[in-house]
């Protein structure tokens, strides 16, 4: 049986899956992160994919979101999207400190996945933590300017003034650096990172992770099977379903490779 409980780290609010044998024992844990104007909720298929093959998942709620709604409209939460997106990547951290101190997993047995924004933020944060032990973004885009400088024009294409002149513009950009895998991809150092991402998708456009991907590859020369990109030529805004067990799959080949290792180096010594 699959146990799904809401629970809380901080402010952060969750929703702890995990098989009701396993719930309170140490266990390869997946943080999935939902996308813009979604909730943790939106993602329990996933979860419950994953916790069958022997993983646990936690399903944060992002600031403004879910459990955490603050009444923004929706122009104000688009000027808050990169607030969001950073304020995550930082929870993401509280997140495994907690699981870490409640003996739930181990530094070396946590992965981070995400749709859309979360995608996003799971490029983020492989650029902030070495810890992560394998990733999935599904929809996302690592290049964090180019993608704001996207969104920028698309909200002046649709007739909004913006409240800052360009030279404000480029200070707000340079907030994004720090957190920008775009800016340093040697920090991947291997980690098995797969994409998903849907050939028409307008919301996140494909062709930045593309050019990510391949300007990169050089950087898994001695495990090039580590960094794939599935792309779904049909596919818009919407992860198909080769893409949710594709994203499954993933984690039981590279997040469960650590208990493998554990396993099998316990059973040399005896």
């Amino acid at each position: 049986m699959i146990n799904v409980v809401k629970q809380k780290a901080g402010a952060v609010s969750y929703l702890h899956v995990c098989d009701a044998q396993s719930f309170s024992k140490a266990k390869p844990t997946v943080i999935f992160i939902h996308g813009f104007q979604s909730v943790k909720e939106n993602n329990l298929h996933y979860a419950y994919l994953l916790a069958e093959k022997g993983f646990r998942v936690i399903l944060p709620d992002c600031i403004h979101h879910g459990d955490r709604d603050s009444g923004l409209k929706n122009h104000e939460m688009m000027q808050a999207f990169w607030e969001i997106v950073i304020q995550t990547i930082h929870e993401i951290d509280i997140l495994k400190e907690h699981l870490i101190e409640t003996g739930l997993t181990k530094e070396t047995d946590i992965g981070i996945a995400g749709t859309s924004m979360g995608g996003i933020v799971t490029f983020g944060a492989l650029k902030r933590y070495p810890w992560i032990k394998a990733a999935v973004s599904l929809m996302g885009c690592p290049n964090y300017r180019d993608f704001a400088r996207y969104k920028v024009d698309k909200f002046l294409e649709a007739g909004f003034v913006l409240p800052f002149d360009e030279a404000q513009l480029e200070s707000y950009f340079a907030k994004l650096d720090p957190y920008d895998l775009a800016n340093d991809p040697a920090t991947l150092k291997e980690r098995p990172l797969l994409c998903w991402h849907g050939k028409q998708d307008k919301e996140v456009p494909i062709d930045p992770l593309l050019t990510f991907v391949k300007v990169n590859k050089g950087y898994y020369k001695s495990k090039p099977n580590n960094m794939q990109v599935l792309v779904d030529e049909h596919a818009d805004h919407k992860v198909s379903r080769e893409g949710v067990l594709a994203t499954v799959d993933w984690f039981a080949d590279y997040l469960q490779e650590s208990e493998k290792e554990r396993y099998h180096a316990g059973s040399t010594k005896r």
